[in-house]
């Protein structure tokens, strides 16, 4: 039916002003969730530690695919997820939960070349056309 997009990025979580981790992060584009951008982490990173029996699962954010775009240029986000630019060509993507916040860098190319993508499958102000309401509505009851 769609294809998707998916692209593995490398992203540093930064731990302290003096320290940051390199990890892989899956960026994920689904036509039939158009509004939607995933970021999936390796378990190992959970906030949740080790006892969590989910621990060996990805940890996934699902947000604004216009969230992600806007702080490209632009400090945006309310609530959980919050993305604006940073120098060098990076972008910085904060994500905070009950277990604590966490704040990662990308190189904006990447999150750029990724967007760019999405966007041939689904151009922006063209997501309501691949809305299935049926399907959604499935899913809210099921």
């Amino acid at each position: 039916m769609y294809s998707a997009v998916e692209e593995t990025v490398q992203a540093r979580l930064i731990l302290s002003p003096q320290r940051s981790a390199r990890l892989c992060v899956v960026l994920s584009y689904l036509p039939e969730d158009p509004y939607a951008v995933r970021m999936a982490f390796p378990a190992e990173f959970s906030l949740d530690g080790p006892a969590d029996e989910r621990a060996d699962e990805d940890i996934v954010w699902v947000f604004a695919r216009q969230l992600l775009s806007a702080g490209l240029e632009l400090p945006a986000g309310v609530g959980d997820v919050h993305v604006r630019p940073a120098p060098a060509r990076r972008t910085m993507v904060e994500l905070r939960a009950p277990e604590g916040t966490a704040l990662l860098r990308f190189d904006t190319g990447d999150l750029r070349r990724f967007l760019w993508r999405s966007r041939l499958l689904v151009p922006e102000g063209e997501e309501h056309l691949h809305l299935d309401a049926d399907r959604a509505l499935a899913q809210l009851l099921g």
